[in-house]
């Protein structure tokens, strides 16, 4: 019996170690289980509560997959359920047989045969049963126990295999459609079409189309608030990986500190914090696409790493020797003149070239004024539904007021000024069913009129002679945010929103321009 145990072991290993499906690992183990105890059928069940279900059999018909056996309907089941060790029939018992009529060798009532049941436990749970019936009665009797305890432990441990394999399937299943959820809300947020007729929306839309079913690293240019984000978006939603993951992220939100960790994931212990190992975002979004808005704000640091993705595929979590390789298409945005921050050395040429591969410049709203009330209509929608409102119309006057504006906070702007009016107009309009928007709701005509007729008013006073553009352009912001933030009484936060920026952009921008954060602004 020994000899037939290491036979039945090795045989069964072998087997386990080829199969390649749950179904394949089923069948060649009551294979191997025949082999080693002859018997006309065998049936591998799994315990639900008060229900066994067939996963696999041999020798009975093929509807008995399709059986429930209900323990309180078959006593020989719930003996076997209710038992610590392998139970053996005798075979004059007059218990009902759960298999009765389903035998192949044998057509219609059982006559007297042999019935087996093997319980398979794990980490003391019952998670299923191994039946087996024979129709030479005694057939069982002489098996020694040790046979059937290695049979019995041999199907369990293939039975909880195949458990943690599903529960990992499921899991994996669950966690792709997440994603695919999140991906499907990241598309259709804040509107999930670029809307404009413009020749320069028309060239946009034609760039994109050229480039969005390549691999190409796209890196997307505009000032802020003009929609990069958006063009981000369809270009994954235009791709051969639209139904993979788009995974966003944010450059300028990053620490320094933790910048290599967010994009390429850490080991467990990595770092003082790092409790758990975290995998990084390009793992995440592997298969799929990787949005880096505000790439110009990376660290010099961290840059390298990033050229490195780029060039072979390859990411080196913080604290691990292992290198891991990745398939991700790369799309990057900055409202930043990426080829200015090079000739300053704040950002390395080589990464430059590689995020540039295709670059599209998305055209200020200025620059595309026939488009204003296109999206003032979108806009106008998106708010009466947000707020309960039957119809939100333009007045006429609104309309010219729209198009006369300079729009220097672009498409962003307009969204913002559209909702705010639309509240001032609602509390004037006395629970009618159509409100129109006047230019006193807009509030736009006097900052235009302001503007036009005195362009200084809307500039600092620099009084530095000779300075270039990009001197001047950032006296210009340091002015603007001091200002700002001592109107706020150093209130971070306010500051950020009275200037229409991100507040980790405003913390790095005046970090660069040498405002001392840490002491003349408060959160």
């Amino acid at each position: 019996m020994a000899e037939l145990n290491s036979t039945l072991l090795l045989e069964v290993a072998l087997d386990l170690a080829n199969s390649i499906t749950t179904t394949d690992r089923f069948d060649r183990l009551l294979g191997s289980v025949r082999k080693a105890i002859n018997c006309d059928a065998v049936v591998l069940l799994s315990f639900q509560g008060e229900l066994l279900i067939p996963l696999a059999i041999q020798g009975l018909t093929a509807d008995t997959l399709g059986r429930r056996f209900a323990l309180k309907d078959h006593p020989r089941l719930a003996i076997i359920c209710q038992s610590s060790s392998p139970v053996r029939f005798p075979s004059d018992t007059e218990l009902a047989d759960p298999y009765d009529g389903l035998l192949l060798a044998q057509a219609g009532d059982l006559p007297v045969h042999s019935c087996m049941g093997l319980p398979l436990y794990s980490d003391g749970q019952l998670i299923g049963v191994l039946t087996l019936d024979s129709l030479k009665p005694d057939a069982f009797s002489a098996i020694a126990e040790r046979t059937l305890d290695l049979i019995a432990a041999m199907s369990a441990a293939t039975l909880k295999t195949a458990i943690q394999l599903k529960k990992l399937e499921q899991q994996a299943l669950q966690a792709q459609h997440l994603v695919e959820e999140l991906t499907h809300e990241a598309l259709i947020r804040d509107g999930g079409e670029l809307i404009g007729q413009s020749q320069a929306m028309l060239a946009l839309k034609s760039d994109i189309q050229l480039v969005a079913g390549s691999d190409y690293t796209v890196l997307i240019q505009g000032q802020t608030g003009v929609g990069k984000e958006l063009v981000a978006r369809t270009l994954h939603q235009l791709s051969r990986r639209a139904k993979r993951q788009l995974v966003h992220l944010n450059c300028a939100s990053l620490p320094e500190t933790l910048a290599e960790s967010e994009l390429f994931g850490h080991a467990k212990g990595a770092f003082t914090g790092a409790e758990r190992e975290r995998p990084g975002k390009f793992l995440l979004a592997d298969g799929g696409t990787i949005f880096l808005d505000e790439v110009g704000e990376l660290p010099l640091s961290v840059q390298s790493k990033l050229l490195r993705v780029l060039q072979s595929g390859e990411i080196q979590p913080v604290g691990k020797d292992e290198v891991k390789t990745v398939n991700v298409r790369v799309i990057a945005a900055t409202n930043r003149d990426l080829a200015a921050e090079v000739a300053a050395g704040h950002f390395r040429a080589d990464l430059y070239h590689r995020l540039s591969v295709y670059p599209i410049t998305v055209p200020a709203l200025k620059e595309r004024q026939q488009d204003v009330l296109l999206l003032a209509g979108y806009f106008l929608e998106l708010t009466a539904r947000k707020l309960g409102i039957r119809q939100l119309k333009l007045s006429t006057a609104a309309q010219s007021v729209l198009l006369q504006y300079n729009w220097p906070g672009n498409v962003r702007e307009l969204e913002h000024v559209i909702s705010r009016a639309a509240l001032k107009a609602r509390k004037e309009a006395k629970a009618q069913d159509i409100i129109a928007l006047l230019p006193q709701h807009l509030e736009l005509a006097e900052r235009a009129v302001s503007v036009d007729n005195n362009p200084q008013a809307a500039l600092p006073m620099i009084h530095s002679s000779g300075l270039s553009l990009k001197a001047a352009t950032e006296e210009f912001q340091k002015q603007q945010i001091i200002q700002i933030l001592s109107q706020t009484a150093g209130n971070w936060s306010l500051a950020a929103k009275q200037l229409d920026v991100d507040r980790a952009n405003l913390a790095r921008l005046a970090k660069r321009l040498g405002i001392k954060v840490e002491k003349t602004v408060r959160s």
